[in-house]
């Protein structure tokens, strides 16, 4: 199992693709924050006062770690911090199911009309938890402009 958790290739793959998700995702964020708070505001989760300040800071943040996921700078705290935004997006997506909220999940495109429910991003979020794990725990330092401690 760790030879395949290490594997160069395969982390390599994933941190292309996931560092690619994550800027993917920030993108729209970034350009119109207004409509990122007003699907922020339809979770009903985070305080009136604050929906601003993470509208603001969240796609940046989404930003940031992609690039330095791909280009192995800061590997660990970028890797680190995707799995806690991905842990915290399934929290809010779950609450939304759970409490019946028929919502679109803002990940991709904010404050638009989907085809997909808060369950499809739901279990779209477990396999991105499971990448980001999987970065997580390897030890591949191939392909990374800052080499990591073991």
């Amino acid at each position: 199992m760790r030879r395949i958790i290490d594997n160069d290739i395969l982390t390599l793959i994933i941190r292309l693709l996931v560092g690619s998700i994550f800027i993917y995702a920030s993108y729209y964020k970034i350009i119109e924050p207004v409509s990122f708070a007003k699907s922020i505001w339809y979770y009903h989760l985070v305080p009136g006062s604050l929906i601003n300040l993470v509208a603001l800071i969240l796609p940046w943040l989404e930003l940031i770690c992609g690039l330095a996921l791909i280009f192995g700078i800061q590997y660990r705290g970028a890797v680190l911090w995707m799995n806690v935004m991905t842990i915290i997006f399934m929290i809010a997506l779950t609450t939304a199911v759970v409490r019946g909220i028929s919502i679109d999940c803002g990940c991709f495109k904010a404050a638009q009309a989907t085809e997909s429910s808060a369950m499809d991003a739901l279990i779209r979020d477990v396999g991105l938890l499971i990448l980001t794990l999987q970065l997580l725990f390897s030890r591949s330092k191939k392909w990374m402009i800052q080499k990591i401690a073991t």
